[in-house]
């Protein structure tokens, strides 16, 4: 489904921060799987890669949203405003600042860094070869509608890496995610209604035990 105005034009605000000079000409098309290498929107197995992306991914995200729901304290929901990283290590702060991301079109940056999160993780040769390509065709491919946004270089890298995957391929690139989102997004979700409604919700909380 195409993206709304809206959203195209939060994207190219964001992927200001980083500079991505245009495809080189000649380079191979990254939209492939690894029997044909040719981008072949045909190719069968590209398909059922296609249906194991979007099973893994619901089942992902639902075994987080399964764990049972705690309301944050006030103590918590203030120390996100003091720490990024204290804010993406805690399960409600994720569930809250995905929901801001939303509102931004932007959501893809917080999924992308779960993913690689997921896949360091795993120590399955197979297990990691099969999520570091579907990584790569949700969020790395310029054909994906989820792309995000990552320099030539780091894109070339992970090109290269594709050849013999493992599970620290997408570590830089994470990295560029992650300041991407501290710098840009996380001031403007601090100053958000979604975070001041919660603030003052566990402040009213709190006054009213």
């Amino acid at each position: 489904m195409p993206r709304s105005v809206s959203g195209v034009e939060m994207r190219k605000r964001q992927a200001a921060h980083i500079e991505a000079p245009p495809q080189a000409p000649g380079q191979p098309r990254p939209n492939t799987c690894c029997l044909c290498w040719c981008g072949c929107c045909k190719c069968l197995w590209n398909d059922d890669r296609m249906e194991r992306s979007e099973r893994q991914t619901c089942t992902k995200m639902d075994s987080i949203e399964a764990v049972e729901e705690q309301n944050p304290s006030l103590d918590e929901v203030l120390s996100w405003s003091r720490s990024f990283e204290m804010m993406l290590r805690s399960l409600e702060g994720r569930e809250v600042f995905r929901e801001f991301l939303r509102s931004e079109y932007s959501e893809d940056n917080l999924l992308f860094w779960l993913a690689c999160e997921e896949l360091k993780k795993e120590t399955n040769p197979s297990v990691v070869d099969e999520k570091a390509r579907i990584i790569y065709e949700d969020y790395v491919s310029i054909l994906s509608p989820k792309e995000v946004s990552l320099d030539s270089r780091v894109r070339e890298g992970i090109n290269q890496s594709l050849a013999e995957p493992s599970n620290l391929m997408y570590e830089e690139a994470q990295l560029q995610i992650y300041t991407l989102m501290h710098r840009d997004s996380f001031p403007r979700f601090l100053n958000s209604t979604v975070y001041r409604d919660l603030l003052a919700n566990r402040r009213r909380t709190c006054l009213d035990t």
